[in-house]
């Protein structure tokens, strides 16, 4: 259900960025919204109690935003604020977010190593998926996860790419157990 209504609100807030030419600045807005809220502590306890009526909600939301971000992110917050859906904000914006890099061919990817990589091995990878991709730029984060032993992993979005030491032994490992398995089924069906 959270999906749904982060789809629902995030296509509709992207559609209007589309058409009003805002992508980006709804894009900084929104991170610079984001980063009050997380240190405003007060003020997202305020938005998500359930007591506080909607109307003070709404002018809380004018009093704090009024002025420092566009009117048409500011009524997209009375909208969500009025239909009670202010706690799904976090999925909403991420979903935008995710929209509009889509719109922009800007490919999201962590990349984890077991070691730290170089700058070169950087710039390769990040090459190596601007030519097996449509996207025009791209947006890595790089992470060290020594339990890998060696290669790379790579994640973009719902696809991942494991050429990791680890992963190709517990394959191995896989393989072996099931001849071993296989095997012990045969010499039971002999006896």
């Amino acid at each position: 259900m959270a999906k749904l209504v982060a789809g629902t609100y995030g296509d509709a807030l992207f559609e209007l960025a589309v058409e009003e030419n805002l992508t980006d600045s709804l894009m900084e807005e929104i991170q610079m919204v984001q980063t009050v809220l997380k240190e405003n502590g007060d003020l997202e306890k305020i938005l998500m109690h359930p007591e506080i009526p909607k109307q003070k909600k709404l002018q809380v939301i004018e009093e704090v935003f009024k002025g420092r971000i566009s009117d048409a992110l500011t009524g997209f917050l009375r909208i969500v604020v009025t239909k009670g859906r202010y706690k799904n904000l976090p999925d909403i914006f991420a979903y935008f977010i995710a929209r509009v890099k889509e719109y922009k061919k800007i490919g999201v990817a962590e990349v984890t190593s077991a070691v730290p990589l170089t700058g070169e091995q950087k710039r390769r990878i990040e090459q190596k998926l601007l030519d097996t991709t449509r996207y025009k730029t791209m947006e890595i984060d790089y992470k060290v996860d020594e339990s890998k032993i060696g290669g790379l992993m790579i994640r973009m979005g719902d696809r991942i790419v494991d050429s990791t030491l680890r992963s190709r032994l517990d394959r191995l490992t896989g393989g072996l157990m099931k001849i071993s398995l296989e095997s012990e089924k045969e010499g039971v069906q002999a006896s």
